[in-house]
């Protein structure tokens, strides 16, 4: 199934997702998904009669893990990790489908990351790797957008991958999927720039679920970023980012100047 959040005179709503590319519709459901059961309404719109948003505000973070694929370590001169390293991105970076991701003042260097998102589901804690699928609500795809040179210069990520509209989420949540070997690519306008499967993660999703939640407390509605393949690049405003993943879809988002 999938999960959309979306605007239409300007009421919040939810709804899931059904038909084909270029021919979805959004049966309304009632209330937070994440809190309460699928209620439909009976109430069926298209794709084009609503703003698709970001499908999930998580409610306390972002749990992001750098250098979770191979390639991407060698590309930018670092070593593989021996344990998923981890960073926290606040909520206030989070966009949604066609949102603009704003390029920050404070830096020249800005860099798309196509990656994998865990939406969980349920409040959790220490969870087993063996458990972690009790606990995913689903998935969806991202962009960790990077501010390199404040990555560099600071020696802590917190400004360099949390800054404002940093963090576009889209362009549903997607809950039956298997996540262990899906086709990952990234576009800048139309070109592939990425082209990467998730089977090729240091840590899969399991793993990762079960090492953040021993480190933290996950309520309904945090996300996990999962890493990103090789081909990472700058961005430039004017351009528009794709991310695309199998079994999800794809997020878009222009890329604009304060």
């Amino acid at each position: 199934m999938r999960i959309a959040r979306f605007t239409r005179d300007d009421d919040i709503s939810y709804g899931f997702v059904e038909g084909e590319p270029g021919e979805e519709r959004l049966h309304v459901i009632g209330g937070d998904p994440l809190y309460t059961k699928l209620t439909p309404t009976g109430a069926v719109v298209g794709l084009d009669e609503v703003r698709l948003l970001a499908p999930v505000i998580p409610r306390s973070k972002v749990v992001g893990i750098g250098r979770n694929y191979h390639d991407h370590a060698r590309e930018m001169g670092n070593e593989v990790p021996s344990k998923p390293l981890m960073f926290l991105v606040p909520n206030t970076a989070v966009v949604g489908p066609d949102d603009p991701v704003v390029l920050p003042s404070f830096s020249q260097e800005v860099s798309y990351e196509g990656e994998l998102a865990v939406v969980i589901g349920r409040i959790c804690k220490d969870v087993p790797r063996e458990r972690v699928g009790e606990v995913v609500y689903g998935y969806t795809c991202a962009n960790d957008v990077t501010a390199r040179d404040a990555q560099r210069d600071d020696g802590q990520w917190a400004r360099a991958k949390g800054f404002d509209s940093s963090c576009p989420l889209g362009p549903w949540i997607t809950t039956d999927l298997d996540p262990a070997d899906l086709s990952l690519r990234t576009r800048i306008g139309g070109d592939l720039v990425q082209d990467g499967r998730t089977s090729d993660m240091v840590f899969d999703v399991p793993s990762l679920v079960a090492a953040v939640s021993a480190a933290f407390t996950l309520l309904p509605g945090d996300v996990i970023l999962t890493g990103t393949p090789a081909g990472v690049g700058l961005v430039s405003a004017g351009q528009r980012v794709d991310v695309e993943i199998e079994g999800i879809g794809t997020l878009s988002n222009p890329v604009v100047a304060r």
